[in-house]
């Protein structure tokens, strides 16, 4: 409790915005709109399909009727494929008034297709969450890291206790611009092709560093 004064000043301007103008604070959590919820992926979902639902307008952000619920633990890891270039400013995550609510996250950019065993690797931000059944509580990132996001990976690694982990909104904010998708290959393609990776080739045949 001993941060409580240093994070006085910020959680009340928060909320003083949140207060004054509802309407442009509904428009900044609009990254869902950018989402391609057709390749979003939850792994550990108890029914296939669920994890998509919990990216909502922020008007339904306190909806019960759609929600994300973990399976064989606690763990839900979401791999967010975004449709452009995202700057990343803030996240919320809201689940039930108890144990089952999400209790610690990890975020990851550009990994697309993570798996848990990626999970062990640092995160590009972590958060110990409080339980916000109302969705009110934001967690700002830092935004000099997540200033270029074509894809983000949220791994819910805890709980507070329960032996499942429930959602109902995950609010994303921040800005967009387009893809160019040619210039984004390329890239992408330069980065992968580098002479070193010949060399690894040639050293260590039948490497699975690739993969």
């Amino acid at each position: 409790m001993s941060g409580h004064g240093h994070g006085h000043g910020h959680g009340h301007s928060c909320g003083a915005e949140g207060e004054h103008e509802p309407a442009e604070r509904g428009l900044e959590f609009g990254l869902y709109q950018r989402i391609d919820l057709d390749k979003l992926q939850c792994l550990n979902e108890s029914r296939d399909g669920d994890g998509r639902l919990v990216f909502k307008p922020w008007d339904q952000r306190n909806l019960r009727d759609k929600y994300v619920e973990s399976d064989v633990d606690e763990e839900l890891l979401f791999n967010i494929p975004f449709t452009g270039s995202v700057k990343l400013k803030g996240i919320i995550i809201s689940g039930e008034n108890d144990d089952s609510h999400p209790a610690e996250i990890r975020l990851y950019k550009n990994i697309p297709q993570m798996s848990f065993d990626d999970t062990g690797r640092e995160p590009d931000q972590a958060f110990r969450l409080n339980r916000d059944p109302l969705a009110e509580l934001e967690y700002p990132t830092k935004i000099a890291r997540f200033s270029s996001v074509h894809h983000l990976s949220i791994h819910i690694s805890k709980n507070f206790g329960d032996e499942n982990t429930r959602v109902y909104y995950i609010g994303l904010r921040g800005e967009y611009s387009e893809a160019h998708r040619h210039e984004v290959t390329i890239c992408n393609y330069e980065a992968a092709a580098n002479p070193a990776d010949h060399k690894v080739d040639s050293i260590i045949p039948q490497t699975n560093f690739i993969s």
